[in-house]
């Protein structure tokens, strides 16, 4: 079956850095109409700018807000009226501090972020999708809603919801030709872990070792992933190629997690 996705629009929330940006230059690649999102429009046209460097036929849109707010989710809905393939991607941690320290404040937050931006598009372009009975919905979740870490467990938690909340929007859609899954990737070599490498004074290599025999000792792959590997996942979970994946959780994070379901 194809990998193609001509004729098809895509939607990426929080695609101006990191896996975001890979992802939607995935899309780009496989002939997508991609939607790029940000918080600002120079953001937004910068990752165009970029995209366009490695993959000069691409069509590329771009449309600045703020998804973890009602007024931002408004504003995509009156400039991107339809999609065929969303990837819910905005998400993040606020703050890396001992759980009794984590404000009700930062609580939410984190959670608007990772969990509800995703709720509000995800509600609103299922029905166009649904009457086309034919769509795809990703949630990017993380292995720490799996294994949760203690450094940051309102990040966990709210990716554990993320999980839950795309098996629970799968249920919805039996028999249905439109698919919605998760992806889990594991530590990835992002923008911010390349600026904590780059505070820590030590070389890549360095880092590497001592975060993965130290704080990921669990990993089977004991290097970071790249961002290109877990937008390699998510451009097959949107292509007419993946039409039997549905409500899956699918871990892209090296081995970290300890089972093999």
């Amino acid at each position: 079956m194809s990998k193609d996705l001509s004729g098809k629009t895509a939607l990426v929330s929080g695609s101006t850095a990191g896996i975001g940006l890979a992802i939607a230059r995935e899309l780009g690649k496989r002939g997508a109409l991609v939607w790029v999102n940000g918080r600002t429009e120079q953001r937004v046209q910068d990752a165009i700018a970029g995209i366009k460097q490695e993959v000069p036929n691409a069509k590329l849109r771009g449309v600045a807000a703020d998804l973890t707010t009602q007024a931002g989710a408004e504003l995509v809905f009156d400039v991107v009226k339809s999609v065929d393939v969303l990837v819910n991607n905005l998400g993040g941690v606020n703050a890396y501090k001992p759980f009794i320290e984590v404000s009700d404040a930062e609580w939410q937050h984190v959670y608007d972020l990772n969990v509800i931006s995703g709720v509000r598009l995800s509600r609103h372009y299922l029905p166009s999708m649904c009457d086309k009975n034919w769509g795809r919905v990703v949630f990017i979740a993380s292995d720490s809603g799996l294994q949760v870490p203690t450094e940051f467990i309102q990040y966990g938690v709210a990716k554990a919801a993320v999980i839950a909340l795309a098996r629970g929007i799968a249920e919805t859609l039996v028999g249905s030709g439109v698919t919605v899954n998760s992806v889990l990737p594991g530590p990835t070599l992002s923008e911010r872990i390349a600026k904590t490498i780059a505070a820590s004074g030590k070389s890549e290599a360095e880092f590497e070792k001592e975060f993965f025999e130290k704080r990921r000792a669990n990993s089977l792959l004991r290097r970071f992933i790249t961002v290109d590997e877990v937008a390699s996942m998510v451009g097959y979970v949107c292509s007419p190629a993946a039409s039997a994946t549905h409500g899956a959780a699918l871990r892209v994070e090296g081995g970290i997690v300890k089972s093999a379901f």
